[in-house]
C-alpha cells in the first residue's frame, strides 16, 4: 500500500502554510480551523545553544505510522479535512518543522481532533531529530 507523503525537505515555509489556509476558502462547508506549528527552540543543554535539528525517519515505517494517526483522528472526529506535514533534514532555530491543519463544521471538533494528532504523532510516529550545537556536536532529541 502506499501511503500519503507528509514528509517536507527541510524546513516548512510560512508560504506552504498561507498556500495550505487559501485553498480552504473554496470549502464552505468548513466552519473552523485549527492549526498547530512546531518550531525548532535554541535550547541551551550542557551550556551549549541547539541552532538546528536534523530529522530522519525510516519513511515506510513512519507513513504508515502517520496513516494508521490519521485513520484515528477520522474515526473519532468529524472533520472535513485534516493535513499533516512534518520536516525531513536539517531545520533552523527559529523555522517550523511540523504543521498539523484540521478542518471541521465547527470549533471543537477542529480544536479536539488538532490537541489529538500532535499528541499521537509525538507519542507514535517513528522520526528522529539529531541536535545540532554551535560547536559541530549533536545529540539525539528526547520528545517531551
Amino acid at each position: 500500500m502506499t501511503y500519503k507523503n507528509v514528509f517536507v525537505e527541510g524546513p516548512i515555509t510560512p508560504e506552504k502554510i498561507a498556500t495550505s489556509i487559501a485553498h480552504h476558502q473554496v470549502k464552505t462547508n468548513i466552519g473552523a480551523h485549527d492549526i498547530f506549528l512546531g518550531q525548532v527552540r535554541a535550547d541551551e543543554i550542557d551550556g551549549k545553544t541547539v541552532q538546528a535539528i536534523e530529522y530522519s525517519a525510516y519513511n515506510e515505517m513512519a507513513l504508515k505510522t502517520f496513516h494508521e494517526i490519521r485513520e484515528s483522528a477520522f474515526e473519532k472526529y468529524d472533520l472535513t479535512c485534516m493535513h499533516i506535514y512534518h520536516s525531513n533534514g536539517i531545520v533552523k532555530t527559529g523555522e517550523i518543522c511540523l504543521f498539523v491543519f484540521t478542518s471541521s463544521a465547527h470549533r471543537k471538533e477542529a480544536m479536539d481532533a488538532c490537541r489529538y494528532l500532535v499528541e499521537e504523532i509525538k507519542a507514535k510516529a517513528p522520526v528522529f531529530g539529531k541536535e545540532l550545537f554551535e560547536d559541530d556536536s549533536h545529540q539525539w532529541k528526547v520528545n517531551k
